[in-house]
């Protein structure tokens, strides 16, 4: 017998099947088969918890990363990159959704219960921490930070990877912290304004810095890329997209070339950006820093790809 339910984009599934509802988003159905009633029980009981908003990690559709684990969720606008924020629009979605760990909106909010995801996944990932927050937010303890560093430190077969606009508080913390050589940090720059946050990310003692120059609304002239190792480009995608020209996108690309550094072109974007693609010259540009798998410390459980829940 088979069992299955259907959520929407940026949930969780370990194979996703794409479908589309009505106004064309996409959604995922994740089928349970089994032959026998107990394993049934335990399918129908993982969906709903699924749609309660328990699992906070999930495969995803960005394409610089595998998968997206969130022990805190909400943020605040720092700067003009903020302005159509992805993760804003779908918190809010998910709230009208009646997802328990979006009950309070877009507002900072600490998700103790998801620490342990991490353990339970049986196979390496690259992982985007906080893809619905900042890890380094003002409102986020210090303590808390810790115990996320903790997590990662723990599990040295999956790549985290962090990314954040608060740059000053991460030059402040960031030699209290643990940077085992499976974190990977990196800093939002969406123009020529906010590349001072390249500095701060230099003085961090991480194996892999990178910069994630997503929305990029603006050119960006002088780009030193001493000390990183990995550059996202990216238009913004969405309601309101603000367009994103390809000569700013080819002038940091040839710095990349020049100076030796990876560079990944994520998306052209616009409101439909799967129109728009992204493709740059004639073909995608993939590159992803060189890194190490690591052997794992701990084993998996009963659902490791997808399903965790912590009391």
């Amino acid at each position: 017998m088979i069992y299955h339910t259907i959520f929407d984009a940026n949930a969780v599934a370990e194979t996703p099947y794409p479908l589309r509802n009505s106004k064309n988003n996409p959604l995922y159905l994740l089928c349970f088969a089994s032959g026998n009633k107990k394993g049934a029980a335990t399918a129908i009981k993982i969906a709903q918890d699924i749609l309660k908003g328990w699992v906070m990690s999930a495969i995803t559709t960005i394409e610089w990363t595998e998968a997206t684990w969130n022990p805190i969720t909400g943020c605040t606008k720092v700067s003009p990159g903020c302005k159509n924020c992805y993760a804003e629009r779908m918190a809010k979605r998910l709230r009208a959704m009646g997802q328990q760990r979006y009950r309070n909106g877009f507002k900072v909010t600490l998700q103790p219960q998801a620490l342990s995801e991490p353990y339970h996944w049986k196979h390496p990932r690259l992982v985007f921490v906080n893809s619905m927050s900042d890890l380094f937010h003002e409102k986020i303890p210090s303590h808390y930070i810790k115990k996320v560093f903790k997590v990662m430190n723990d599990c040295p077969q999956h790549q985290f990877q962090i990314l954040t606009k608060r740059s000053n508080r991460l030059k402040e913390l960031s030699f209290n912290l643990t940077w085992t050589k499976n974190i990977w940090i990196g800093v939002s720059v969406e123009n020529q304004n906010y590349t001072f946050r390249i500095d701060a990310l230099r003085t961090v003692p991480a194996a892999i810095r990178f910069l994630s120059i997503e929305p990029l609304i603006a050119p960006i002239s002088e780009l030193d890329l001493t000390g990183i190792d990995w550059v996202i480009v990216g238009g913004e995608s969405g309601p309101g997209a603000r367009p994103m020209h390809e000569e700013w996108v080819k002038l940091i690309r040839n710095e990349c070339l020049k100076q030796g550094v990876a560079f990944f072109f994520k998306q052209w974007g616009g409101v439909r950006k799967k129109q728009t693609g992204r493709i740059l010259e004639g073909r995608e540009w993939n590159e992803l820093p060189d890194y190490e798998i690591q052997p794992a410390k701990q084993s998996g459980s009963l659902f490791p790809e997808f399903y965790s829940r912590s009391s």
